[in-house]
């Protein structure tokens, strides 16, 4: 039991410790999102390697959809505000608080001999069979979406299974050989959602930071425990 001791309040406060670091990194990466998703939109790059660096930077793109070659990724929660609904308080959008699909739609450049993949936002899971349903805009237009990178196989997440038109993931290379398309994605601003089509806007700016919580309670478990090593070894006195 000594022994047990003697190492818990050095365990506890290094972990506390470490948490502090977390804390700190989640705070400056929640002020780079914050910051890049607000500056002002920039042009596509001549040389698709610069998009490694430039996530979560608004991108300006002239051209039309091609719809026919549209899929669906999910199923995910709709985005509010860059907050997750069902992370909100009931309310006005709580009917939408359910799951449902991104719709990911191949954009054909006007200016250059490209072809990108756009989330034209999220839609209802009852709205699955029904969404190609909806005004689609077959004319030329300018967009501004936000730059994604691709991403690993979330942890419990299902693989995709492109063959069946299953995605639950961004899988850029793989969804590029799909859409016949670059391994370009960019999630549409709010303002480019469609009569009864996706709401756009599903870029997530927020991120959960509990770690200050978890700072508090590795260092009360070290301080308290630390009280009890003083209490045994020092007082010479039984630990109950």
């Amino acid at each position: 039991v000594a022994i047990s001791i003697q190492g818990v309040p050095i365990v506890t406060f290094a972990l506390g410790t470490w948490q502090i670091k977390r804390w700190r990194w989640k705070l400056d990466l929640l002020k780079t999102l914050k910051y890049r998703t607000s500056a002002e939109p920039i042009d596509l790059p001549s040389d698709l390697d610069e998009l490694k660096h430039k996530e979560y930077y608004p991108v300006k793109v002239k051209g039309k959809f091609l719809y026919e070659k549209e899929f669906l990724m999910g199923p995910r929660s709709l985005i509010l505000d860059g907050e997750a609904v069902s992370e909100k308080s009931a309310g006005v959008f709580s009917r939408k608080s359910g799951t449902g699909y991104y719709v990911i739609t191949p954009f054909k450049l006007e200016d250059r001999d490209l072809t990108i993949m756009v989330n034209r936002g999220w839609i209802t899971k009852s709205d699955r069979a029904s969404f190609k349903m909806e005004n689609k805009i077959t004319d030329s237009m300018e967009i501004i979406g936000v730059i994604r990178a691709t991403e690993k196989r979330p942890t419990f997440v299902p693989a995709n299974a492109p063959s069946k038109g299953v995605w639950h993931y961004r899988d850029l290379n793989a969804m590029a050989k799909i859409a016949e398309a670059e391994p370009v994605y960019i999630e549409l601003l709010p303002g480019y959602s469609t009569p009864r089509g996706p709401i756009g806007g599903q870029t997530r700016v927020t991120l959960r930071n509990e770690h200050l919580s978890y700072i508090i309670t590795w260092y009360g478990l070290s301080a308290s425990t630390g009280y009890m090593w003083f209490r045994y070894f020092v007082q010479k006195l039984p630990l109950i």
